[in-house]
């Protein structure tokens, strides 16, 4: 099982939900909000084997933390990986959009003269934005939009720029999000829980909860959902192999 977008730092006790993780073997990509989160979530995760921390700086939290972004390119150097990141285009949110921007496109240049890096992406409400900051910038790594809550010719576009996809039990419990994930390749998709802002019954999804998705992938796909599982690892070690390298054009 693959959980490519969790916030474990975030989690009351993160310590059970990392060791259950382990003990399931889940593989887990624990992004971080801040880059003053990043030293602490490294601390936290420790010598996991599975589980890597991704360096982040949240689009909400963009006015705020804005002057955090010279340590996001100081801590750059020590991960293979980017999130959260990305645009988040709510009314609440719409004064900071620019600042957004310019935040993001320092990101992805950064990312750039790194070698690349595989990003997890927020786009909520903001879909073409940042696509249109992807384009500009194709040698930044592999973009994954995380949740992905665009229309389907913004899809269609992310498909043609070589986007990934990170979907979950949440996401595809609508109809919009089935939908969208019967459109998406599914040679690149990961599975996802974005706890624990993501819930169920009132509770915080688990790492290892992504299974609640497998019906759904099963049903969308045709397969059995051994072949949903087998589909998604196989699109995990892929992934390893171009990390650093792809391009989203």
């Amino acid at each position: 099982m693959i959980d490519f977008h969790c916030h474990v730092d975030l989690f009351k006790d993160p310590k059970p939900i990392l060791d259950g993780a382990e003990k399931k073997g889940v593989y887990v990509l624990a992004v971080t909000t801040t880059p003053k989160a990043w030293t602490g979530t490294k601390r936290l995760i420790g010598s996991r084997r599975r589980i890597r921390v991704a360096l982040g700086l949240h689009p909400e939290l963009v006015r705020e933390r804005h002057t955090e972004i010279a340590l996001f390119e100081h801590f750059l150097a020590e991960t293979d990986y980017v999130g959260e990141v990305g645009l988040d285009g709510s009314p609440h949110l719409r004064d900071s959009f620019d600042l957004q921007t310019k935040v993001l496109r320092r990101i992805l240049l950064a990312c750039r003269n790194a070698g690349g890096r595989v990003i997890s992406l927020h786009s909520r409400r903001a879909a073409s934005e940042v696509l249109d900051l992807l384009e500009a910038e194709p040698f930044a790594g592999t973009p994954i939009l995380h949740w992905f809550s665009g229309s389907t010719r913004e899809l269609e576009r992310a498909v043609q720029l070589g986007c990934w996809f990170s979907v979950g039990p949440t996401m595809v419990g609508s109809a919009k999000g089935r939908k969208l994930v019967e459109l998406m390749p599914r040679e690149r998709i990961l599975t996802e829980t974005d706890s624990p802002f993501a819930q169920m019954s009132g509770a915080p999804l688990s790492p290892w909860d992504v299974a609640l998705a497998y019906p759904v992938l099963r049903e969308l796909w045709n397969c059995s959902e051994e072949e949903v599982d087998k589909q998604l690892l196989s699109n995990l070690r892929n992934l390893n192999r171009v990390k650093g390298t792809a391009r989203c054009v």
